[in-house]
């Protein structure tokens, strides 16, 4: 991306950071998924498998989000995490609102080069099989484990895997091992050493999948992202809240949900004029020469 910085979509890029950087460490909710939602995921994964030319073309838009990462995952995730404490309820249907708000982006992206048979096929069995891994994780009775070194470096892998695999979500298994509380208080509280191992399974799995990600996306687009788009679906329905406390919490729930929807639309609307206007612009160059 070239040209002068725009100050209001450089702060949206952030704002985008910080919500995903937040919901990396949120029970059900998968990164990977939220950098889907954002836009963020396919420059990411181009990123990580060609970074000598994905670099040039990208680093506009991946700087100021990874700022919002790390705003949102060391910082603003306790405020977050707060008000999932305060109601767990009403903080999931404020997320579901955000996802379910870019669906119909989502459904045009997975479309933009054509659809078939077997691209709704694939998202179908991607919905159904993820879905269904998901319930017995909620569903399942998990041993607790003592922490430690091992343990997590498999945190950080599953988190590498969260990020690159839409709809995989990492938090969960973890919670449902005992794992979650410790790691998110020594990130929160920056033990370096238990940072360090965790990253190291993070970056490592990143590094070494993200290239066959990519590669994937680029010989097999319409059913990559249809894939994609059943994972979004899977992960979401599954965090859907089945108990509330009274009617009130049902109508807060649904007021939330009403607002991540619109925070949503409002940011891909400014996504398409953004690309609108760049799509313009890339028409005018090719005009004038």
């Amino acid at each position: 991306m070239k040209g002068r910085w725009n100050v209001p979509h450089i702060l949206l890029l952030v704002v985008s950071g910080i919500l995903i950087g937040g919901g990396a460490i949120l029970p059900g909710i998968s990164g990977g998924v939220l950098c889907v939602v954002f836009g963020i995921y396919q420059p990411m994964m181009e990123l990580l498998a060609h970074p000598k030319s994905a670099l040039p073309k990208y680093w506009r838009t991946l700087l100021p989000v990874g700022i919002g990462w790390i705003i949102g995952f060391f910082g603003f995730a306790r405020v977050i995490e707060w008000v999932f404490g305060a109601n767990e309820t009403i903080g999931t249907w404020l997320f579901i609102g955000l996802i379910l708000g870019t669906m119909p982006q989502l459904y045009r992206e997975a479309g933009a080069k054509g659809r078939s048979t077997g691209s709704f096929v694939a998202g179908g069995i991607a919905f159904a099989a993820l879905f269904g891994i998901l319930l017995f994780v909620r569903l399942g009775t998990f041993p607790q484990v003592v922490p430690s070194f091992g343990w997590y470096l498999f945190a950080g892998v599953l988190w590498g895997l969260s990020l690159i695999v839409p709809g995989m979500t990492s938090s969960s298994v973890l919670m449902s091992l005992g794992l979650l509380v410790p790691l998110s208080a020594a990130i929160a509280a920056f033990d370096l050493p238990i940072i360090g191992v965790w990253l190291l399974g993070l970056a490592g799995t990143v590094l070494i999948l993200a290239r066959l990600v990519n590669g994937l996306f680029e010989k097999h687009f319409s059913m990559m992202y249809h894939i994609v788009l059943g994972v979004t679906l899977a992960s979401t329905l599954i965090i859907v809240p089945v108990q509330y406390a009274d009617a009130a919490e049902v109508l807060l729930s649904l007021l939330c949900c009403a607002i991540g929807i619109v925070i949503a639309w409002l940011l891909s609307r400014l996504e398409t004029k953004k690309d609108e206007a760049q799509a313009e612009l890339q028409r005018s160059h090719g005009e004038n020469n």
